[in-house]
């Protein structure tokens, strides 16, 4: 198994941070509460402080009302029809404020699905200013940053996972992911602390 840390080397200018849905739709107490959002936030918040000029946050925008989506996405708003935007507080959608005071500099990318990479300009955004690594951070570790982590690999982007940046509603699943980064992505995705992410981007 590959060690943590930046096998590949220093990070340089051409990297950015992408922060996914660190929303008030997560860290509030609704159907989809992360409840270690609030301990990893510190964390999350150092790397966003350091650049704040080179992150991009990620919104998840859930549908407007159940009924609405295509193919199991309908399904999956039935099933989720407290979690609909006519359901949710107004702010949910929002980042967390600890976060939001960054935005701008920095920038935030709207989706609907998992993926940032689906029906955004996220791609574009990034190579119109020579991104070619992207450290990545956010919630959840087995969903949308999963997403995320594997949109970038396929765009050929560098992937720096911060692994005490991340979160999940289910502890198994988080460490799970850990564990395949490491044994099926060595390869493409490194595995490194905030401590020695700041320490070496340079």
């Amino acid at each position: 198994m590959p060690k943590d840390g930046l096998q590949n080397g220093p990070l340089s200018a051409s990297c950015a941070h992408l922060c996914i849905d660190m929303q008030m739709l997560f860290a509030a107490q609704t159907d989809w509460h992360t409840p270690w959002m609030t301990r990893v936030l510190p964390m999350v918040e150092r790397l966003v402080a350091a650049r704040p000029d080179r992150t991009v946050f990620t919104r998840f925008i859930p549908a407007r009302r159940p009924g609405e989506g295509r193919g199991t996405w309908r399904r999956y708003w039935e099933r989720w029809a407290s979690m609909t935007l006519e359901a949710l507080p107004p702010d949910a959608v929002e980042l967390i404020p600890p976060l939001a005071r960054f935005a701008p500099p920095a920038e935030v990318v709207d989706k609907r699905v998992y993926s940032p990479w689906v029906d955004s300009d996220l791609h574009e955004r990034l190579q119109a200013r020579g991104i070619d690594t992207l450290v990545v951070s956010g919630a959840e570790t087995d969903v949308c940053v999963l997403a995320g982590v594997l949109g970038a690999v396929d765009r050929g982007y560098r992937v720096v996972v911060a692994t005490d940046a991340i979160c999940s509603s289910s502890d198994h699943t988080h460490d799970a992911l850990l564990a395949l980064y490491h044994e099926r992505y060595g390869q493409q995705v490194e595995a490194a602390t905030v401590e020695e992410i700041l320490r070496d981007w340079r």
